[in-house]
C-alpha cells in the first residue's frame, strides 16, 4: 500500500514507508544542494539580506548560504589593506571551505537575483577550474560606494560572481596562507590558473546597471559602484528592483 505520493521538480513520487521517504529526501536534497557563499560587509549589512531574499525567493532548488563574514573566519587571517570591502580576499577561500569537494557559487552581497539560481547552477563544466563573466570595460568613475577608489585593471569584476569546482586540482592551492600572501593582482586574476581553465558564463549572470545601464534580461544585478542602500546610489539604474526586494524582506502577514 502506498504510504503517500509527493510531487517532486514535476513528477509524482510514491513512498511505501516513512523510512524510504526519509533516505530519498536526504540524497534528493544532498544531490541537488546549491552551495553558495556570499560576500558580507558589516557596512551594508541590508545589501546582504536583500541579496539572499532574491534568491530564495526565486530557487526551485534546495540552498546551502553561507555569508563570508570575517569575524566567522578563524581559519584566515586578514593581512591585505587594500579593497573595497570586506570580503575581497575572502571569496577564495571557497574551495578550502568546502573541503576541495564538490561545486559551489561565490557572489558579491551588493547583488540582486533576478531569475532562479539554478539556471545558474546548470552551467557548471566539469572541464573548469573556475567560471566567471568575461568582462572587458572601463569604469565611468573613479570612485564608489563611501569614497573608495574605483580602478581600472584588467579582468575587473571577473572574481565577483564565480562558480568554483571545488575538486579541481589547480584549485588546491588555495589555502588561506596562500591567500594571506598573495596579492590582489594574483588572485583576481586567477593567475595559479591557466587561461583555458577559466570558463565563460554569460554577461547577463554578472550585469553591472551603474556601468552599463538598464537590461531587462539580466539575470543577475551587480551594483558595483553602490548598492541603492547608499543615498549616491538609491536612483541608479534598476534601483527601484532592489528597494522593491527590500520591502519584501520585512514583509509580515498579519
Amino acid at each position: 500500500m502506498i504510504h503517500r505520493s509527493e510531487k517532486i521538480n514535476g513528477f509524482f513520487i510514491n513512498f511505501y514507508s516513512s523510512q524510504i521517504s526519509s533516505n530519498f529526501l536526504q540524497h534528493y536534497v544532498k544531490d541537488n544542494m546549491i552551495n553558495i557563499f556570499i560576500g558580507y560587509d558589516s557596512r551594508e549589512t541590508v545589501a546582504f539580506h536583500v541579496c539572499i531574499s532574491s534568491i530564495i525567493r526565486q530557487s526551485k532548488l534546495p540552498l546551502s548560504i553561507t555569508p563570508l563574514s570575517l569575524n566567522n573566519l578563524s581559519i584566515y587571517k586578514e593581512s591585505h589593506s587594500d579593497g573595497s570591502n570586506q570580503f575581497i580576499y575572502s571569496r577564495f577561500l571557497v574551495p578550502h571551505l568546502m573541503n576541495y569537494k564538490g561545486w559551489a557559487l561565490f557572489i558579491d552581497g551588493d547583488m540582486l537575483v533576478r531569475s532562479d539560481i539554478s539556471e545558474l547552477w546548470s552551467l557548471r563544466d566539469e572541464s573548469k577550474a573556475i567560471m566567471c563573466v568575461h568582462h572587458n570595460y572601463k569604469t565611468k568613475s573613479a570612485k564608489k560606494y563611501l569614497g573608495s577608489i574605483n580602478e581600472d585593471y584588467p579582468r575587473k569584476n571577473w572574481s565577483s560572481v564565480v562558480l568554483w569546482n571545488c575538486s579541481h586540482p589547480e584549485n588546491k592551492i588555495l589555502s588561506p596562507g596562500y591567500i594571506e600572501n598573495s596579492t590582489g593582482k594574483q588572485l583576481h586574476r586567477f593567475t595559479w590558473l591557466q587561461d583555458d581553465l577559466i570558463g565563460k558564463l554569460p554577461i547577463e549572470w554578472n550585469w553591472l546597471p551603474d556601468e552599463f545601464g538598464s537590461n531587462l534580461e539580466a539575470k543577475l544585478l551587480h551594483y558595483t559602484l553602490g548598492t541603492p542602500c547608499f543615498k549616491d546610489y538609491a536612483n541608479t539604474p534598476m534601483a527601484s528592483e532592489w528597494h522593491k526586494e527590500q520591502t519584501l524582506i520585512n514583509y509580515c502577514e498579519e
